[in-house]
């Protein structure tokens, strides 16, 4: 699972083109190496998406009155088969983490423990480099 953004395409397209920040191309690079069967997107707005999923953009951050809550992911993940995923493998920060655990409990988030943007960029491109997720957590 991998982020959505802040900043984003100024028109409607697929959530693997959406997204165009420098975070979420990092958490996506890191998380095209892990080979991973699913790629999962966790957006503030719509939830879990599918990379192919066709967005609209949208200004919603976590925490705030029009964003996704855990009940609503775990709905979501259980309508599309995902709840019992494993092994899962979670990139983003507290607030994605956090949302995510929800559904996964049991899994890895190797950017946990980081100290601010610098740690999780700097493990982020560890992560694409190795082809593991590097860090257990």
């Amino acid at each position: 699972m991998i982020p959505c953004g802040s900043r984003k395409l100024d028109h409607a397209a697929r959530a693997a083109d959406m997204y165009i920040g420098s975070y979420h191309r990092a958490c996506r690079k890191a998380a095209e190496a892990l080979r991973p069967d699913r790629l999962i997107i966790l957006s503030a707005r719509y939830g879990l998406l599918d990379p192919d999923d066709v967005i609209e953009p949208y200004d919603t951050p976590h925490g705030t009155a029009d964003a996704v809550t855990a009940g609503l992911l775990l709905d979501q993940a259980g309508r599309r088969g995902l709840a019992r995923l494993d092994p899962v493998v979670l990139l983003g920060g507290a607030r994605h983490v956090t949302l995510a655990r929800a559904i996964w409990p049991h899994a890895r988030a190797p950017l946990s423990g980081t100290r601010g943007m610098g740690e999780q960029f700097a493990r982020l491109a560890a992560i694409a480099r190795s082809n593991g997720p590097g860090h257990p957590a």
